[in-house]
């Protein structure tokens, strides 16, 4: 398997892992292709299939350098296989194999666990595609549009970067399984997507910039995790597919905070200044900061159950067979094997919430998710910092880790915002002033107009500061009518 750091263009699928010299797998991946591309143009941006889009496409995994960019329809763009360089002589660093070489092929033992590890986050990956695909009719500007699409593109990449991997090492059951990815569909009552998050809707461009926050931020740590792994080819792969994913969180936050940037200055030109005038702010035509509120206790409460239980089984058998690691397991100061340690979990107890020192390696969960709060909570100051910059008395924040919760210790009872226990009937009554209402959604749709003029940007949101790839306000980001 070449290691190189270019990328090879001259086949059907671009790749820089030697797919011109494996003719098993290169005829897998092309018998794969067409349905591949009927399931994009089916479940893919509704209405833009033709429009020239202004993406960015992997010429090499070298971090400080890879992409090029240029103007392309979104069902003739390169997907491709891109695996990071290889590192020579590397150690698995955790688990029952630690210092063992990490494995070239899958350990026969592994292959069920493996498989599921694949599916799992390949099937992700189409499904916010699906969920995505009437967003490009309402887009704020091109230069949204754009990032939208290049969100999708990319997206459909990594399902590519998994159905690899299951085509080559797993035989028949990963072609099997990569077929699968094509079948389920988001939302859909007869075959839905494997995890919960990604079978909820995306109606309107504050849910996108929410799920781009939050939900593509579980998926950074699933990533780092994933690249942890003694499986080196899924380690090689995820953590390319790191570079690509952290545009998509980019998109999400700088996508908020504009959005709190053009609230905040519409207030002061009015002379606002109570955060809580929603009637007279969305006369502004802006999105007053208590429904963002409401907006990130949903999506923030749905990502966490992408976690899955606060101990687990499934988890602890990962780590020790050296497949699925913590995140930034190689920046960690312990054995790394966790045989003894423990780790503090907020659980059920007794109807109350109460921290319990369990196993570690059962919590592994839960830590992956403390993590991802603390990284969430990185976001959150940035955007509060925006709000306290223009003088508006108001803080956004992250709701406890119990609230709104339908898998874990914490599906079992209520708990509002602060994390304290209440009864179903207070959870109730207090829903609509909690989570997005019937009126927060009638007003955003409301919102949801197109501009497609270049440089013009909705009422509702500010003008990024730095256009992509450098270029000039006014840049045509995608050319609707060509």
């Amino acid at each position: 398997m070449p290691d190189g750091m270019n990328v090879d263009y001259d086949g059907l699928i671009p790749n820089n892992v030697g797919l011109a010299e494996d003719a098993r797998v290169k005829k897998a991946l092309e018998t794969w292709h067409p349905g591949y591309i009927d399931w994009w143009k089916d479940m893919g941006p509704e209405g833009f299939q033709e429009a020239l889009v202004y993406l960015r496409t992997a010429v090499s995994v070298d971090p400080k350098g890879w992409a090029r960019f240029d103007y392309v329809k979104m069902p003739e763009y390169k997907w491709g296989i891109l695996l990071a360089p290889k590192v020579e002589n590397r150690l698995i660093g955790f688990g029952q194999h630690k210092g063992e070489p990490a494995w070239q092929e899958i350990p026969g033992e592994y292959r069920g666990m493996l498989r599921r590890l694949m599916v799992i986050q390949g099937d992700t990956e189409p499904a916010s595609v699906e969920q995505q695909r009437h967003l490009g009719k309402t887009a704020p500007s091109l230069y949204d549009l754009r990032n939208l699409f290049q969100v999708n593109v990319e997206e459909g990449r990594h399902l590519w970067a998994m159905v690899y991997l299951l085509q080559k090492y797993l035989g028949k059951d990963g072609r099997e399984e990569a077929e699968e990815l094509l079948n389920r569909r988001s939302g859909n009552a007869d075959s839905p997507r494997m995890l919960g998050a990604f079978n909820e809707a995306t109606p309107d461009w504050v849910s996108f910039f929410m799920f781009t926050f939050f939900t593509d931020r579980d998926g950074k740590m699933q990533l780092e995790a994933l690249a942890q792994s003694g499986f080196d080819p899924l380690s090689r792969t995820c953590r390319f597919m790191l570079t690509e994913e952290a545009h998509h969180m980019f998109v999400g936050e700088t996508g908020v905070q504009r959005i709190i940037e053009r609230t905040c200055e519409a207030m002061k030109a009015a002379g606002i200044s109570d955060p809580t005038d929603v009637e007279r702010i969305r006369a502004l035509g802006v999105v007053d900061l208590p429904t963002l509120q409401r907006k990130m206790n949903l999506h923030f409460s749905l990502t966490l159950d992408l976690f899955g239980n606060e101990v687990s089984t499934n988890a602890a058998n990962a780590y020790n067979a050296g497949m699925k690691g913590r995140y930034r397991e190689d920046k960690i100061e312990d054995d790394h094997r966790l045989l003894d340690a423990t780790y503090p979990v907020l659980r059920c107890i007794d109807g109350q919430i109460a921290q319990e020192a369990v196993p570690a390696l059962s919590a592994l969960n839960m830590r992956l998710r403390d993590d991802y709060v603390q990284d969430c909570q990185g976001g959150v100051n940035r955007w509060n910092k925006a709000i306290e910059k223009a003088g508006i008395q108001f803080r956004l924040t992250l709701p406890h880790v119990a609230f709104n919760r339908r898998i874990g210790e914490f599906s079992r009872l209520h708990a509002d915002p602060e994390g304290r226990v209440i009864d179903a009937a207070t959870f109730a009554a207090n829903h609509d002033r909690w989570l997005p209402n019937a009126d927060d959604n009638l007003y955003i749709t409301g919102l949801m107009k197109p501009v497609d003029a270049a440089g013009a940007y909705a009422g509702w949101i500010a003008a990024p500061k730095v256009g992509i790839d450098n270029k000039p306000g006014h840049f045509e980001y995608v050319k609707i009518w060509n």
